[in-house]
């Protein structure tokens, strides 16, 4: 297979449906994605090489499904586009989201990204993720989305976050906390 097709040459590139400006929020969208796959294969890789294999599992899973997402923003076909991300794939992280703050100490400042090199990793992921979201935002105004995959990035990024603090917390090292923040996060009363 070649690799190079010349076809970008002129500034535009094929989308499900036509062809755009690489330039066009859809591209900056499902580009925004692609970037975050990356990301997610950095800290897949660190998270192997530290023998965190659930969590490089974890990892390699949501790149298949960020793959997925940039495929859904890639469909600017005016027909009803076929999906690939469902409604249901947001409330799976949920648990695991769960799961994962339960590591982590409990948090009343803000934090900053670091403490581990995994952590880090995670962390931008996190911002990236974020990004993400807010170029399909964009991308929503203009045109229809797969809203499913808005959802989506926006309980990945929370993933993100309880992943980086139990990265460090698994691997002994303390967050890294805002020195000027006030204590903005308040323990959760008990129940009786």
């Amino acid at each position: 297979m070649q690799i190079y097709t010349r076809g970008g040459d002129r500034g535009d590139t094929s989308v499900i449906g036509g062809r755009v400006r690489k330039d066009d929020i859809r591209v900056e969208a499902y580009g925004t994605i692609d970037e975050l796959n990356a990301c997610t294969g950095a800290a897949a890789a660190q998270a192997r090489e530290l023998g965190q294999e659930a969590l490089a599992a974890e990892l390699e899973g949501i790149m298949q499904e960020l793959f997925d997402c940039g495929s859904d923003l890639a469909y600017a076909d005016p027909r009803q586009p076929v999906y690939k991300v469902e409604e249901g794939l947001a409330a799976r992280l949920e648990p695991l989201i769960d799961s994962l703050n339960g590591e982590a100490p409990e948090i009343t400042r803000f934090i900053l990204p670091g403490g581990s090199k995994l952590a880090a990793e995670l962390h931008v992921c996190r911002t990236v993720c974020r990004r993400a979201e807010r170029r399909v935002v964009t991308l929503a105004q203009e045109h229809p989305i797969n809203e499913a995959a808005l959802i989506y990035l926006n309980r990945l990024s929370d993933f993100f976050f309880a992943a980086a603090r139990a990265a460090n917390a698994r691997l002994g090292v303390e967050d890294v906390a805002y020195v000027r923040s006030a204590e903005v996060f308040h323990k959760a009363k008990k129940q009786p």
